[in-house]
């Protein structure tokens, strides 16, 4: 479960300071962000009630999981959040709002971990996007990073998981990074910037290879690395030393905790 935190942190200073070289370095500036605190917000919703669901009942699990969105952003309501999702958070009501951008596939990774069938990894996820990422686009990207990451933690190849993905989402993930990143920019849309994420990971031979390789696009670094190093955990379980390292000690206690509760319970 680190492995997405990671990628946040580490990617949290090329998101304004965008950059297309693999060999970056590691910044002391960098930090958690939102990406961290919504994807500890989905390990509480799944901490307090982890049942199945069917779709009959994604819109009431649905505000479960915007309890926790908006009781987190009061926590740490200054970890770079949008806008938009700010706006909604603040809001005196639980209104859905319609949102088409990455920020619904970036706090995915849990649910890949915490249930056993696609099935049921597809709806909860759904239901994580009800209020505040009610589209097609949005929910489609998030539930593509929460079945890759289900797919990699039960061993499947990445021939087999990017065949799964192209024939359930229709992604074409046949693009090369070298390819997308000469004319890549910053864009938070899911569509532009969750499949390349997932490139990332693809291409990869290692946790910290897939982390650079997102981080390197010169796109939304933190969310892609976020996406990229959840996958990749997933994948190859392991971190090196020297990365969670950097990153403990960047972690806020109570987020950390949290997170430790999730990985004993759910993560093999």
């Amino acid at each position: 479960m680190f492995g997405a935190i990671y990628g946040d942190i580490i990617g949290s200073y090329y998101e304004t300071h965008c950059t297309k070289e693999y060999d970056f370095e590691f910044q002391k500036d960098s930090t958690f962000t939102d990406d961290t605190v919504l994807t500890v917000a989905v390990c509480k919703a799944i901490l307090n009630n982890s049942e199945s669901i069917n779709r009959w009942s994604v819109r009431k699990r649905g505000l479960e999981y915007a309890g926790q969105f908006r009781q987190y952003y009061s926590y740490y309501p200054n970890s770079g959040f949008g806008n938009m999702f700010s706006e909604w958070a603040r809001c005196d009501n639980f209104k859905i709002d319609h949102s088409y951008a990455n920020g619904a596939a970036m706090r995915a990774v849990p649910i890949g971990y915490a249930y056993k069938t696609i099935e049921q990894v597809l709806l909860q996820t759904k239901a994580s996007c009800y209020y505040t990422h009610n589209n097609r686009e949005a929910i489609k990207a998030a539930q593509a990073v929460a079945t890759a990451v289900f797919l990699a933690r039960k061993g499947e190849s990445k021939q087999n998981i990017k065949v799964f993905l192209q024939n359930l989402f229709h992604y074409d993930l046949t693009k090369k990074l070298e390819d997308i990143k000469e004319n890549y920019v910053f864009d938070s849309r899911a569509s532009y910037s969750v499949p390349p994420a997932i490139i990332a990971f693809l291409e990869s031979t290692d946790y910290e290879s897939a982390i650079r390789n997102a981080i390197s696009l010169g796109g939304d670094a933190d969310t892609e690395a976020c996406i990229a190093g959840g996958i990749a955990e997933a994948y190859y379980k392991d971190i090196p030393k020297h990365i969670s390292d950097f990153c403990n000690r960047k972690i806020d206690y109570t987020l950390k905790n949290v997170i430790l509760d999730f990985q004993n319970r759910f993560c093999e």
